[in-house]
């Protein structure tokens, strides 16, 4: 037999917990009564001695045992251990052959669970299966993107490090570097991961290793000041109470992990307690033991000369000491737990009726001579609930119900580091109540200041959407503004999303506004300042109005038509007018009213004008001898002319509204982030035909008025005529071009000013003159002064 180098005294603590949960159910009454439990307990000193303990106890001779006339199987019934994964593959693929339940209390590879390989394991731990799956969801729910992983280089930490990974990446995290370590490496392998660790961008290191691996990595870490991780550690290193003892724990400190739930066993401390030498005078576990907790030699042992000799009245009440510490039993539960769902699954063969068995017509286990293959079958079928109301069962893989409790390494007042609970995990439940988090604000532990953040990139805020760095994995983005026209509203959002046709992105892009409805109203800026010029036109036409009407009995007005002028100017009151109608939100009626409006007013105006041209013409032709045109244009003629030319208006009208009239529209092509209200035009030819029509009257008016224009200076009304009908159509000519392409309010803001421009026009330079004379030059307001030289006929109009 090999010596060991040193001693573990988690080891011997499972070891004594087992002989005490024997002792307990060899003295209940109820579970095996008459029937005693006895047990074998082998070293752990390397692999070779675990195989070749598992072969002796798999080949055990019969022995006879003569009190009570029992007898002692030819093998054992059932192996409990090992702690570790790699050892419990070992030897639990070759006892399996014949068919010997293993029951571990801390294997927790996810391979174990392979029924072919692996027919009869169990244990009373979850199996890494779950606790991937569970270190997954914890990650996530810290907004933890971008991680580390590292893992022990053997079967437990490779498979459980690769099933993390499988679920983290189905849940959006991204691995940023990969490792293996282990203790026994070279140190420029070991060097290598140190390295790579060291130059990550990520905060957190999810460590899938046993507490002999992370102690080691742990110093290397510490010694090149590689601080401020947020360790995630699996149950096989995350309250190992050892880890105090290590160079460079204090890196540690604030790490997250999943373990066992903790546990009470009523009687153990006592038992603890209770161990001393005498009591195993033959074995060499307690000795070791004895010797390493009070530093003295037992029985003059070769270490004599280094070690003093125990005095015999040494007692392990009288000293502090991890062995017999039972505040946080957690795996030392799975040992008792172990013992007792083998104790259940004899008891259940010992209890079997002839004729109701499990096994071939309905027989039940020979208790003389009870195989291992019998026991394994009733220990797939156990179920009971301890005393602490934790129920032990095992699946069709042999695993236990996964349950776990989230802990928070921090310091404790004694300067070790302890776990504080922070959750729990149960995978029994729902998918939604797994998971169950305290409040971890307050107990966040020591190292950190605060939960770290680690993510390759920040993340995007509403308004804005992920976009894929070339080359990298998907947590690696940049963050996009979304389109014009476009939103998100959520964070880290892949698409943009459009908003309906009537609403627009606010300025920050993350929720859809209503957009602003656009149209030339009374109370901005533009639409007052045309206001007040239409008003003001308005009132110049009445004021000129009323110098006609004072002095409608003089010379100047009686020779200028005095009837056509007061119709002149009614009309130039409502072509002003009218341009109010354009002003203001448009509406079914006023969309009718502006354009039909505009049209008759304006040819009415034009009308008069033209009514006036041609007497003007008409007059001179008058006075030549032997003319008589007068008589087929006096004021009779001219009324009617003034109505014909503005019924044809009408009719257009008329026919416009009747076939299709202009309507209120919703106008989204000018603006994308406004709305314009404006009024629809209906049908294209009857505006053009409006407009058309008006322009034919000008131009007529215009060649008339022209043809006039060397007449006597001191009577020719028609230069101003003239000059009028060149400034309307000069208007209304840039005005097509000018409506065409102006965005909009400001196509109406245009047809607006195009009325107003030529009807101040029209006001100025037929009428400005002759107030001029009538109030400025009354002298000149003579009938002598306005026939003049050229000719003596007393002219009346």
């Amino acid at each position: 037999m090999r010596k060991c180098n040193n001693f573990n005294f988690r080891e011997f603590k499972f070891a004594q917990t087992m002989i005490f949960a024997i002792n307990e159910i060899n003295r209940d009454s109820n579970l095996l009564p008459d029937v005693k439990l006895g047990y074998k307990i082998y070293d752990n000193c390397g692999t070779m001695d675990i195989l070749r303990a598992a072969m002796s106890l798999a080949s055990g001779q019969r022995r006879e045992i003569y009190e009570n006339n029992c007898t002692e199987g030819d093998t054992v019934q059932a192996i409990l251990g090992h702690s570790g994964s790699r050892p419990t593959i070992s030897f639990a693929q070759i006892v399996g052959r014949f068919h010997i339940p293993v029951i571990s209390h801390f294997a927790t590879c996810a391979c174990l669970s392979d029924r072919k390989k692996y027919p009869s394991f169990f244990r009373t731990i979850p199996s890494d299966y779950y606790q991937s799956r569970a270190l997954a969801k914890l990650v996530k729910h810290f907004g933890w993107t971008w991680i580390g992983a590292i893992a022990v280089d053997n079967e437990y930490g490779l498979n459980g490090i690769a099933k993390f990974i499988q679920s983290a990446q189905e849940i959006g995290i991204c691995i940023e570097y990969y490792e293996a370590f282990s203790q026994t490496w070279p140190a420029h392998k070991q060097s290598r991961v140190i390295d790579t660790i060291k130059q990550s961008t990520s905060k957190v290191l999810v460590a899938f290793m046993s507490h002999r691996e992370i102690k080691v990595l742990a110093a290397k870490l510490y010694k090149q000041n590689i601080t401020g991780l947020q360790w995630v550690g699996s149950d096989a290193w995350i309250t190992d109470h050892s880890l105090t003892d290590s160079e460079g724990h204090s890196v540690l400190v604030g790490s997250v992990g999943f373990t066992v739930r903790r546990a009470q066993i009523p009687g153990l401390k006592e038992h603890l307690s209770q161990v001393h030498p005498s009591k195993f005078p033959n074995s060499q576990f307690v000795k070791d033991f004895w010797e390493a907790v009070f530093d003295c030699s037992l029985n003059g042992a070769t270490k004599t000369a280094v070690r003093k000799p125990c005095s015999g009245s040494e007692s392990l009440r009288d000293v502090e000491s991890q062995f017999t510490d039972v505040s946080e039993l957690r795996f030392t539960n799975n040992v008792y737990k172990s013992v007792y769902a083998v104790a259940h699954a004899l008891d259940d063969l010992f209890k079997c009726e002839e004729g109701n068995g499990p096994f071939s017509n309905g027989s039940c286990a020979d208790v003389k001579h009870i195989k291992p293959w019998q026991v394994l079958h009733y220990l797939g079928a156990v179920n009971f609930t301890t005393e602490e109301g934790e129920k032990v069962y095992f699946d069709s893989s042999g695993d236990s119900p996964a349950t776990y409790e989230l802990v928070n390494l921090q310091r404790t007042n004694k300067g070790t580091m302890g776990g504080v609970p922070i959750g729990i995990y149960d995978a029994s439940l729902a998918e939604s109540h797994q998971f169950v988090l305290n409040d971890i604000s307050a107990v966040w532990g020591g190292g950190l200041s605060k939960i770290p953040v680690s993510v390759c990139s920040e993340r995007c805020h509403p308004g804005t959407r992920k976009v894929l760095q070339k080359g990298r994995p998907v947590c690696c983005y940049d963050c996009v503004p979304c389109a014009l026209g476009e939103i998100s509203n959520v964070t880290d959002s892949i698409h943009c999303m459009k908003c309906p046709l009537e609403y627009w992105p606010n300025k920050y892009r993350d929720t859809c506004i209503p957009k602003e409805i656009e149209f030339l109203a009374f109370d901005e800026t533009m639409g007052t300042l045309l206001a007040m010029f239409s008003l003001l036109g308005v009132f110049l036409t009445v004021i000129i109005t009323l110098v006609f009407y004072c002095h409608k009995e003089t010379p100047l007005v009686r020779a200028n038509n005095s009837e056509l002028s007061f119709l002149l100017l009614f009309s130039l009151t409502l072509c002003f007018l009218c341009s109010l109608t354009f002003i203001g939100r448009p509406s079914k009626w006023s969309c009718m009213l502006r354009h039909t409006a505009f049209g008759i007013t304006f040819v009415l105006c034009i009308s008069c004008v033209l009514g006036k041209t041609i007497v003007v013409l008409m007059a001179f032709r008058a006075t030549l001898p032997g003319s008589n045109v007068m008589k087929w244009f006096g004021p009779a003629q001219q009324r009617l002319s003034v109505v014909a030319f503005t019924l044809v208006q009408v009719l257009i009208c008329i026919l416009w509204l009747t076939i299709s009239p202009p309507f209120p529209f919703k106008n989204f092509q000018h603006f994308q982030e406004k709305i314009i209200l404006e009024c629809a035009l209906g049908s294209a030819v009857g505006f053009w035909a409006v407009l058309g029509y008006i322009g034919l009257l000008a131009m007529l008016c215009f060649v008339l008025a022209y043809l006039a224009r060397t007449l006597p200076d001191n009577f020719n009304e028609a230069k101003f005529i003239t000059f009028s009908m060149l400034i309307f159509c000069a208007v209304w000519i840039a005005f097509i071009p000018a409506y065409v392409s102006s965005p909009g309010k400001f196509t109406v803001a245009v047809e607006i000013f195009a009325i107003l421009a030529s009807s101040y026009g029209l006001l100025f330079c037929i009428f400005l003159p002759k107030c001029y004379i009538i109030l400025l030059k009354p002298e000149q307001n003579t009938k002598k002064h306005i026939m003049g030289k050229t000719s003596n006929s007393d002219i009346s109009y």
